[in-house]
């Protein structure tokens, strides 16, 4: 069966199912098994981690200066703004020494919850990008499979490694000044680094850098939603509404290195608290009602 025979199937489907039946269906295997995009105008729907997309397009496998990563998992997909981001970094990233980027999960043809539980890339808004200097574009589909990217934090989690190097930081600065992102995730010996070696005459744009635990291998780039999606949620609060307009660096300090990795010593609680809904566990249900349509959608 050709896929345009398998997505009728498939409308048909949801057209005919039970509406309530339906909606109980977990939402990462009506989207996880979806492997074309919904013909429609591009629209981020929902939030980041509890949403959609419609009229999402595929970011080529290879470009001039870049290679999509771990090609069977079907997730180089993006609103056009996230590849339109991805061109122009990558472009950037020749000027600072590296052949381009190793672009890692965008999001899957309709987006949605993945099955593997990612907890974001839900709307095309959302984009991996590896640590590991792109020194080559003409990796086969079995080496992306197999090549492993490179972490830039040190084994005791306090500092950078070996592998940071000054292009890291300026690739990482020129995302953050990009006006179409909202905020970039790196690891927080990354975001402390940064606030030692940034200017102090130049760092706005470090607001941007948020430090999260993980995010070694990887910094994870969020755009803002675009003009014109009214459905897209953009995440609260967003970088002109943080407070003081401060960039983070005390703060960032202060968490990690005294609460994360030092914890003071708290009181256990009497009874654990309740297990917290992942995507994995969303129903179609969960998702806005926009969702049924993307899905339905040929």
């Amino acid at each position: 069966m050709d896929l345009a025979a398998r997505l009728a199937a498939l409308a048909l489907t949801l057209c005919l199912a039970a509406p309530a039946a339906l909606a109980q269906q977990k939402a990462n295997v009506l989207f996880g098994r979806i492997d074309a995009p919904s013909r429609e105008r591009a629209e981020a729907i929902g939030s980041y981690a509890k949403g959609c997309a419609a009229g999402l397009v595929q970011l080529p496998e290879t470009g001039p200066t870049w290679q999509a990563m771990r090609l069977s998992r079907n997730r180089n997909w993006g609103h056009p703004e996230a590849i339109a981001f991805i061109v122009d970094l990558s472009e950037f990233a020749t000027r600072v020494g590296w052949k381009g980027l190793y672009v890692g999960d965008i999001s899957q043809p309709r987006g949605g919850p993945m099955t593997s539980g990612h907890q974001s890339h839900q709307i095309g808004l959302d984009i991996d990008i590896w640590m590991k200097p792109a020194t080559r574009l003409d990796l086969s589909r079995a080496q992306r499979e197999s090549l492993s990217s490179i972490s830039v934090r040190s084994v005791d989690q306090r500092a950078v490694n070996g592998n940071w190097t000054r292009a890291h930081h300026e690739i990482l600065k020129r995302a953050a000044q990009d006006s179409r992102v909202d905020r970039v995730f790196v690891t927080p010996p990354v975001k402390i680094e940064m606030c030692k070696t940034a200017r102090r005459s130049d760092r706005d744009w470090m607001q941007k850098i948020r430090p999260i635990y993980g995010h070694h291998y990887h910094f994870h780039v969020r755009l803002k939603c675009p003009g014109g999606n009214r459905a897209c949620e953009t995440q609260r609060p967003t970088v002109s509404e943080l407070s003081k307009g401060g960039d983070g660096c005390d703060d960032t300090l202060m968490w990690w290195v005294t609460d994360y990795l030092n914890p003071p010593k708290v009181q256990k609680p009497a009874e654990p608290a309740p297990k917290r809904r992942s995507a994995r566990d969303y129903t179609l249900a969960d998702l806005p009602r926009q969702c049924q349509q993307v899905l339905a959608a040929r």
